[in-house]
């Protein structure tokens, strides 16, 4: 049997920020997102087992990249308007991926309404590449079969 796991290279990520714009960022080195669920426990006199309950709390991630255009530098200015409030504190960020397996399936996964933490950039010694890390948590988000 072929084996049908996906590899990185069969995936690739798009952020669109509050304007439209597209932030593709050609050289994604890590991508990483996370469901974030909370489980809810309460014990009640007479019963033997405690009951249990989850909410979803949205997603949290990250995108490690390596710089390789400008590009960058205009998302990060986006990002920093919205949070200085200079553009309209209802631009929205989205990100948009997909993963294509090796029997022809593609799944999508969305991200909705993405807000970012600390994004610090790294030229860490004269034999590396400058990254950045661009951490994220959104309110919701789909995984879709294509």
């Amino acid at each position: 049997m072929t084996a049908q796991r996906i590899k990185g290279q069969e995936v690739s990520v798009v952020f669109v920020g509050p304007t439209g714009t597209e932030d593709t960022f050609g050289a994604v080195q890590s991508f990483e997102a996370t469901t974030q669920m909370e489980i809810l426990t309460e014990g009640y006199l007479g019963e033997t087992s405690n009951r249990r309950d989850d909410i979803f709390n949205g997603l949290t991630g990250s995108v490690d990249i390596h710089l390789q255009t400008n590009e960058y530098a205009a998302f990060w200015r986006r990002v920093k308007d919205r949070a200085q409030r200079r553009s309209p504190a209802a631009g929205q960020f989205n990100a948009t991926g997909v993963f294509n397996f090796p029997n022809g399936q593609k799944m999508r996964f969305q991200l909705i309404d993405i807000f970012f933490g600390e994004m610090p950039m790294n030229a860490g010694a004269r034999g590396e590449y400058v990254s950045v890390s661009v951490p994220f948590e959104c309110q919701d988000g789909f995984l879709l079969p294509s």
